[in-house]
């Protein structure tokens, strides 16, 4: 049995918490370490994930030799600095999404990464989740025939309190859609068929409340399959069960409906209906995600999420906020 990948968290939030709990199916695939401006919080998360190690800032993580990669679990205007001082050390690095603020950065990251010689992969979990796989299997085996519309949809009123840093754009990078509607953006663009032109509608923000961001967007897109799709995404609007949603892909021979989360695929084509459950163990795609890094560190190649798609997704993301702002 190989060794165990020994990684470090520099920052320890609601975020690392996610991680670290989908880590623990891992069993000791990936050793963990915490890193923060905390020492004591460092020590605390240390104790209650089971770590090796815990540090009382950033820099000591990045420089310990026993370190072999790096997660950067801190707001997003933090990212690229962490980064590239991780791969000047020698270390992989897994870093959260929104990786980075533009596409100058992720350029810079990527000629650090290659010249390190090292793996970069941005964390974006809803790549590797059953959900996302069940789509692409069912769209590659063209069970709803030639695709005509895609709708996504991820509606739900969850806002932030005043004290909140993704209150603060500086840090956040953006909108709430550029924070978290990346996610959403990524699965719409991930499902086989290539976006190939974009274009985001804003709604004019709630004047009112603590949660001081714009929480709502909509855009529309063509496929280079000729099909066109529209995603809703909002964090001001109330949803049943608080976050159930269904998103549809509409095809020339039938239907794929999906709730968005993940719970269940209704296929309608030929035939009987088909209601699939694509899998609650690792239903937000964490595990799969760090298995595909720990194997990319190991074998020496790109893991799936890797820089690349990520530059993609930005791509996307500029255009939608060049043609809001026109």
């Amino acid at each position: 049995m190989p060794e165990p990948l020994r990684m470090a968290f520099l920052g320890c939030g609601f975020i690392t918490r996610v991680h670290s709990r989908n880590l623990k199916a891992l069993g000791g695939d990936i050793s963990c370490s915490y890193a923060s401006r905390d020492g004591a919080r460092a020590e605390a998360f240390c104790r209650q994930y089971g770590g090796a190690a815990s540090f009382s800032d950033y820099a000591s993580a990045i420089e310990d030799p026993r370190i072999d990669a790096v997660v950067v679990a801190v707001p997003p205007r933090f990212h690229l600095d962490l980064t590239l001082r991780a791969l000047a050390a020698g270390k992989h690095v897994v870093v959260e999404k929104p990786a980075f603020l533009s596409m100058a950065d992720y350029e810079t990251v990527r000629a650090a990464r290659d010249r390190a010689a090292r793996v970069v992969l941005v964390a974006e979990n809803d790549h590797y989740k059953p959900l996302a796989v069940t789509l692409r299997r069912l769209l590659a085996e063209r069970v709803i025939g030639d695709m005509v519309f895609g709708h996504f949809s991820s509606i739900v009123r969850r806002l932030k309190g005043a004290d909140d840093w993704r209150n603060d754009e500086t840090m956040a990078g953006g909108d709430a859609f550029f924070e978290e509607g990346i996610h959403w953006l990524h699965l719409a663009s991930s499902l086989g068929p290539v976006i190939t032109s974009i274009t985001g509608f804003r709604p004019a923000p709630a004047p009112e409340g603590p949660d001081r961001r714009v929480k709502s967007m909509m855009v529309a897109f063509r496929y280079d399959n000729g099909a066109v799709g529209s995603l809703y995404y909002s964090r001001e609007i109330p949803s049943l069960l608080r976050g159930l949603r269904l998103s549809k892909l509409y095809g020339r021979k039938g239907i794929i409906t999906f709730e968005s989360n993940g719970a269940f695929v209704l296929v309608r084509g030929s035939g009987v209906p088909r209601l699939i459950q694509p899998g609650v163990r690792d239903i937000r795609g964490y595990q799969a995600m760090y298995r595909d890094f720990a194997g990319a560190v190991r074998d020496g190649r790109a893991p799936e999420m890797s820089l690349e798609r990520a530059i993609d997704d930005q791509r996307l993301m500029d255009q939608i906020y060049a043609s809001v702002d026109a």
